[in-house]
């Protein structure tokens, strides 16, 4: 496809500037109010031969909730795939707009078919929506790696379909299948291709979501839902980097409670630790740890990550018991311990069990492995070591990064690649 005619389509989403070595005008827009404006390098492009093809729904803007909405070919096929020249060094967790996103609908009936690929733009919503008036949504996170010859790598995208499917049943929401959710993730990474980072750069963020879009006044289910699919290219998720993170331990707020939501991937969960780290971050600190909301002294999870706590050659973390998200990293984090060696127990874990710890990590998609350098509870700090990964908590990371990014065999088939 060439530059201009995919500079010519773009939904009004950004400020797209001239690149010195194109002769493309420029053309100013104003950005969405949802996106979190990034700062960048105008899209300049290389190319990096490959070959890469895939059949694509035409987009039906009569039954859209899209706006503008660009009719795509019958299919899309190149011999050549640009890579957006971005900056690749400079990755942060932030939204950069990239080209396409994926959407499918179904009503009450729970079947969603017609999934097409659009071009990534502002959606539109009744204001009686469900996902709005009563928060009836999901979402999943996963990555994709490019290697050294091209190929892209997806890590265990069917364990976030199994997921989702089990918070749709929470939620009262009927869900895609797993082949759908699939699919769908593998035909907008290849749409996307051009905004993986190049090995070793980053990664491609997949967000799927499922909302409520019917609109509805009565609390009741949704009559119509959407699932839909957006990527980023995004590096370390803490500012940190991979240098170990703060946590502060909060015994007021509580992030889930038994018989709630806190075991689905909801969007309110979220919401409802965003004070709470707030303030952490104000006084200095990464981020938030939250104990049970009954006793006030078990572990359960960060804001956005599962912890895990070493004592010699043991590995505990919180078990999975309806109030902490059964996290897809934390559950292979445990089978390449157990396969390295390790003794991992999935039980209840006590705040003081931090005190003698030799190292404390967490575990999450977007931060993959993360190590805590300090604790700090009730005004009492406890370090773990300022310097970097610990022993375990760096043999871990290092045996699942190199199997996410391909440098190393699949032995566990978590690995799914997209040619």
């Amino acid at each position: 496809m060439e530059i201009n005619a995919v500079l010519a389509h773009f939904q009004p989403n950004y400020l797209l500037r001239p690149s010195p070595r194109s002769s493309v005008s420029s053309t100013a827009v104003a950005a969405p109010t949802f996106l979190h404006r990034t700062r960048f390098s105008p899209p300049l492009f290389h190319k990096i031969e490959v070959s890469a093809s895939a059949s694509y729904r035409n987009v039906n803007e009569a039954n859209s909730p899209f706006k503008s909405a660009v009719v795509l070919a019958d299919s899309y096929s190149s011999e050549a795939s640009e890579l957006a020249e971005i900056e690749w060094d400079n990755l942060g967790f932030g939204v950069i707009p990239t080209d396409y996103m994926y959407m499918m609908k179904c009503t009450q009936d729970g079947s969603f078919s017609g999934g097409e690929l659009q071009r990534f733009g502002n959606i539109e919503l009744s204001p009686s929506a469900g996902v709005l008036n009563y928060g009836q949504g999901l979402f999943e996170g996963l990555k994709a790696y490019r290697k050294e010859d091209d190929t892209i790598l997806l890590f265990r995208p069917e364990e976030n379909a199994l997921r989702m499917k089990q918070g749709a049943e929470r939620m009262c929401m009927p869900s895609p299948t797993v082949e759908q959710f699939v699919e769908a993730v593998k035909e907008t990474v290849l749409a996307n291709k051009r905004w993986v980072p190049p090995p070793g750069k980053g990664s491609l963020y997949i967000r799927p979501l499922l909302m409520g879009s019917g609109a509805v006044l009565g609390l009741a289910p949704a009559p119509e839902y959407t699932f839909l699919i957006y990527v980023s290219p995004v590096g370390n998720y803490f500012k940190e980097g991979v240098a170990p993170i703060n946590l502060i331990v909060e015994d007021k707020l509580h992030r889930a409670t038994p018989g709630g939501t806190g075991g689905v991937k909801t969007i309110g969960n979220y919401a409802a630790v965003l004070k709470a780290q707030s303030a952490a971050k104000a006084n200095g600190y990464s981020d938030v740890l939250y104990l049970d909301c009954v006793h006030k002294k078990y572990l359960e999870e960060v804001s956005s990550c599962n912890i895990f706590v070493v004592k010699g050659n043991v590995i505990s973390t919180p078990a999975i018991k309806g109030t902490i998200l059964p996290g897809i990293t934390r559950k292979s984090i445990i089978d390449v311990a157990r396969s390295q060696g390790f003794q991992v127990e999935e039980r209840l874990v006590e705040v003081e069990e931090l005190l003698d710890a030799d190292e404390v990590f967490c575990t999450g998609t977007a931060v993959v492995v993360s190590p805590v350098g300090s604790i700090t509870y009730k005004g009492k700090r406890v370090s773990y070591g300022l310097d970097g990964f610990g022993a375990v908590s760096q043999q871990l990371y290092s045996q699942l990064t190199r199997l996410q990014m391909g440098l190393t065999e699949d032995k566990m088939n978590w690995t799914v690649e997209l040619n």
